[in-house]
């Protein structure tokens, strides 16, 4: 059995315990180890710039992006809609680039660093290569907001193409325009055109058959690979500190069209790994979150890609 790390949660040890957990090398990478590296172009809507100055959202641009899935190998067909999806975009040039992580979940798994260790400790396999069910419940009983995100996939399992999923950004990032007015946003990328669920969709059932990469390597392809880049308006009193929860009446607040992503083409996953999405990577008028996961996040990436290297 791994030797678990002792004392307060840092960024390294819950990179290290994430690998434990899933049974991964050490220098391989601690979530979302399968993917697929892709090239794109991003344009701005009219309505960027009454929400940030950021150059990075306003101007057009080259994409550079990732798809993955969190505990699904390259060619599996995740039937069940079991697996958190990810998709990690890089938008703008020069010294104006903005790094903006997301996934296929609204919520994170964990309030705080040393919460996010605990849960993944209680899930460390023994022996018998399997985890302690036991103290799994009880360490779920304690902290029931851990449960959310995997709730919410249960109840909303995303379609079976990673192209027709959506993303949410699940942290609070404040938001600056040129009057220089600040809120706080939550990022939403979204399929253009309506989300499909996969018996609705005989593609879907492609996707199904032919595995997540492989599905969306045919989409590219066909150049059917498109997303709305939305920001979520925030209200007074929203909570911006704890990323396990929504804010209220997420799904039909008001939201901006940022922006539209197009994915045009594939590129080698060693393009993705040299250049690392590192949510701290935000041009001006886009901040960092205030809250203890995303700094835990933003140095848990840097340290994770310096160990591949």
């Amino acid at each position: 059995m791994t030797q678990l790390p002792n004392g307060a949660a840092t960024p390294i040890s819950v990179v290290d315990v994430l690998r434990a957990v899933a049974g991964l090398p050490p220098k391989a990478r601690a979530s979302f180890c399968w993917g697929r590296c892709v090239r794109g172009t991003y344009a701005p809507s009219d309505q960027a710039k009454e929400i940030t100055k950021s150059r990075s959202f306003t101007m057009p641009s080259r994409v550079l992006a990732r798809f993955s899935a969190d505990d699904v190998s390259a060619n599996a067909v995740d039937i069940d809609g079991s697996s958190l999806r990810g998709f990690s975009f890089r938008l703008g040039s020069g010294n104006q680039l903005s790094d903006i992580v997301t996934q296929s979940v609204p919520v994170h798994f964990a309030r705080t660093l040393d919460q996010m260790l605990a849960f993944l400790q209680a899930r460390m396999p023994g022996p018998d290569g399997r985890p302690d069910m036991a103290r799994v419940e009880a360490f779920s009983a304690a902290n029931p907001e851990t449960l959310r995100q995997a709730s919410y996939l249960a109840a909303n399992p995303p379609p079976a193409s990673l192209a027709c999923t959506t993303y949410w950004g699940v942290h609070a990032f404040p938001a600056t325009n040129a009057r220089g007015e600040t809120r706080f946003i939550k990022f939403k990328v979204a399929p253009v055109g309506d989300e499909r669920r996969p018996a609705e969709d005989a593609a879907e059932d492609a996707a199904k058959s032919t595995g997540l990469l492989r599905d969306l390597d045919s989409r590219i392809a066909a150049r059917d690979v498109r997303f709305s880049v939305m920001a979520l308006l925030d209200r007074p009193g929203d909570p911006v500190m704890d990323v396990t929860i929504r804010w209220p009446d997420e799904d039909e607040r008001e939201a901006v069209r940022l922006g539209t992503i197009v994915i045009t083409g594939t590129e080698s996953n060693e393009a993705c790994d040299a250049s690392v999405f590192n949510p701290a990577n935000l041009a001006e008028g886009i901040g960092h979150p205030p809250d203890e996961i995303f700094a835990a996040r933003r140095d848990a990436y840097a340290l994770s890609q310096t160990e591949r290297r």
